[in-house]
C-alpha cells in the first residue's frame, strides 16, 4: 500500500463538505479534496496546513481519484438529486471495480436504492449515508446512518466510528470539548450500519421528520408561554434552561435557551421578536409525511409540524386574516407557575407520541423494502451528533433493550407511566389552547393520537359503513373472523346482505 495516497476522498468543499473533512483528517486520516472551483480548494487545504492526517487538494477529478488507496473511497457533499447523480457520472470513468462511492447529502432513501442497484451491476459498491449533526457536527462528530452492503460498511467502519460523534456508554450523554486536531477520544461512537441500500437515508429521513415535530413542539410551548402568560423571552429562556437539567434535557431546549436571552445586535430587543415569523424548509419532513401516507402509516404530529412551516409562509395572508376572523381573548386567569408545568408536561407527552410514530414508521418501512432494522441502535446513535440529540434516547434505548420486538414505544413501562403520570396537564394545555385561540397543532394531534392509539373501537365502523354504502367497498364483522368480508344491497328494498 502507498501511504502517499489518500484513504478516502471527497468531493463538495461547501461548509458541510470543508467540516467533515477537517474530522476526518483531525483523526489521523490522510484525505484528499476536490472542488469543481479549483481555488476554494487550494484555499481550504491552504487554510489548513497542520491536521493530523493531512489534506491533500486536487484540481482534477482524474488526480483526485488517482491520489486514493484502492478500494477507492469517496464521500459526495453535493446537492441531493441531479447534481448528486452528476457528480458520480463523472467519476465512473476514472474508477475500478470495488470501489465504494458514498452519498453524505440529504438524499430521499428511493434514489439510493436506485443508483446503489445502478452502481452494483457496474461493479461498484454504494452507501447512502446519513450525517446530521449539522456544520459543527460534521467538524466534530455528527450522527452517521449509512446503508448499503456489508462489504462496504467493513471498508469503512474504522473510519465512520473514529468520526462519528461519542457518548457516554453508561448514560448516554454526549462527551463534549472536541478542539482542532483534538478530537475526543474513548466513548461510544454514534454510527452503525442500517441495513441494505436505501436504509441509511431513511432513518436519516425520519431523524429529520422527527426533528420537525420537536421544534415545532417547542414553538408552541413558547407561544402559549408568550400569548397567555406574558412572559417576555429571557424569562422563557430562564425557564426552558431549567427543563434541559430535566427529562426534557437536548439540543433544541438548549439552543433555544439561548436563542431567548440574545438581544438583537442592531436594537437590542430580544433577537427573536425581530425574526420574521416565516419557517423554510428542506424537504426532508414532507417526504416523512408522505411516505407515512403511502404506507398507511399514522404520524399526524409529523405531518401538522410540516403544515404549520406551509401556514407560516403566507405571511401576507395571516396579516390581512387577523382583521378579519374573529376569536376568543387571550386572557389568562389561573396559576401562572403552575402551567408552566402543565406546558413543559404537553411538551414531553407529544414529544413521547412523536417518537412513537417516527419508529412506527421505520418498523413497516423494514416491512416494505425488505430491511431489518435494529432500532435500539439507532436510538443509541442519535445520543449523540445529531440535532434531536437529548437524554430522551437513553429511554427509547432502554425501551428495546427491554423489548426488541416493542410495537410502539407508548407500550413501554417508562413511557406509559410518564403519560399516565403527565397527561391531566397535557388535556389542560390542549384545552387551555383551544379555549384562548393559540394554535398548538402538534400539541393536539399528538394527544388525539394517543387517545385512538388507546381506543379499543373507533368510529372507522360508521365510515367504512358509509364507503359500503356509496361505493360497495364491503365490510368486515365484528362476529366473523378477520379477513371475511361482506357487502348490503343497498339499494334494494330487503338490503341483503351478500358475501364477497
Amino acid at each position: 500500500m502507498n501511504e502517499n495516497l489518500s484513504e478516502i476522498g471527497l468531493v463538495g468543499l461547501a461548509v458541510m463538505g470543508q467540516n467533515l473533512a477537517l474530522n476526518i483528517a483531525d483523526h489521523g486520516f490522510r484525505i484528499s479534496v476536490y472542488n469543481r472551483t479549483s481555488s476554494k480548494t487550494k484555499s481550504f487545504v491552504e487554510s489548513n496546513p497542520d491536521t493530523p492526517g493531512g489534506l491533500v487538494g486536487c484540481e482534477s477529478l482524474e488526480d483526485f481519484v488517482s491520489s486514493i488507496q484502492r478500494p477507492r473511497k469517496i464521500i459526495i457533499l453535493v446537492k441531493a438529486g441531479e447534481a448528486t447523480d452528476a457528480v458520480i457520472n463523472s467519476l465512473l470513468p476514472h474508477l475500478g471495480k470495488g470501489d465504494i462511492i458514498i452519498d453524505g447529502g440529504n438524499s430521499k432513501w428511493t434514489d439510493t436504492i436506485r443508483r446503489e442497484k445502478e452502481l452494483k451491476e457496474k461493479g461498484f459498491h454504494f452507501v447512502g449515508l446519513g450525517v446530521s449533526g449539522g456544520e459543527e457536527g460534521a467538524r466534530f462528530g455528527p450522527s452517521l446512518m449509512p446503508g448499503g452492503d456489508l462489504e462496504a460498511w467493513e471498508t469503512l467502519e474504522p473510519i465512520w466510528k473514529s468520526i462519528a460523534a461519542k457518548v457516554d456508554p453508561e448514560n448516554g450523554k454526549p462527551l463534549e470539548g472536541a478542539e482542532p486536531g483534538k478530537p475526543i477520544e474513548g466513548g461510544f461512537p454514534c454510527s452503525a450500519y442500517i441495513g441494505p441500500n436505501g436504509a441509511g437515508h431513511y432513518v436519516k429521513m425520519v431523524h429529520n421528520g422527527i426533528e420537525y415535530g420537536d421544534m415545532q413542539m417547542i414553538c408552541e410551548a413558547y407561544d402559549m408561554m408568550q400569548r397567555l402568560l406574558g412572559l417576555t423571552p429571557p424569562e422563557m429562556g430562564e425557564i426552558f434552561s431549567e427543563w434541559n437539567q430535566g427529562s426534557l434535557d437536548s439540543f433544541l431546549i438548549e439552543i433555544t435557551a439561548d436563542i431567548l436571552k440574545q438581544a438583537d445586535p442592531r436594537t437590542g430587543r430580544p433577537f427573536v421578536d425581530i425574526v420574521l415569523d416565516t419557517a423554510g424548509q428542506k424537504g426532508t419532513g414532507k417526504w416523512t409525511s408522505v411516505n407515512a401516507l403511502d404506507m398507511g402509516v399514522p404520524a399526524p404530529t409529523v405531518s401538522e409540524a410540516v403544515f404549520a412551516r406551509c401556514l407560516s409562509a403566507a405571511k401576507e395572508e395571516r396579516v390581512a386574516a387577523e382583521s378579519v376572523l374573529s376569536g376568543p381573548e387571550h386572557s389568562f386567569s389561573g396559576d401562572k407557575v403552575e402551567f408552566v408545568k402543565a406546558i413543559r408536561d404537553a411538551l414531553y407527552c407529544s414529544k413521547i407520541c412523536s417518537y412513537a410514530q417516527g419508529f412506527q414508521l421505520m418498523r413497516e418501512a423494514q416491512y416494505e423494502y425488505d430491511w431489518e432494522l435494529n432500532f435500539g441502535e439507532i436510538a443509541q446513535i442519535w445520543r449523540g451528533g445529531c440535532i434531536i440529540r437529548a437524554a430522551f434516547l437513553q429511554k427509547i434505548t432502554e425501551a428495546y433493550e427491554r423489548d426488541s420486538s416493542l410495537a410502539n414505544l407508548l407500550l413501554d413501562p417508562y413511557f406509559r407511566d410518564s403519560i399516565a403520570a403527565a397527561q391531566a396537564n397535557w388535556r389542560k394545555v390542549v384545552a387551555t389552547a383551544a379555549e384562548h385561540g393559540v394554535p398548538i397543532p402538534t400539541f393536539a394531534s399528538a394527544l388525539a393520537y394517543y387517545d385512538g392509539y388507546r381506543c379499543a373501537r373507533l368510529p372507522q365502523n360508521l365510515l367504512q359503513a358509509q364507503r359500503d354504502y356509496f361505493g360497495a367497498h364491503t365490510y368486515e364483522r365484528t362476529d366473523e373472523q378477520r379477513g371475511n368480508f361482506f357487502h348490503i344491497d343497498w339499494p334494494e328494498s330487503e338490503r341483503v346482505e351478500l358475501a364477497t
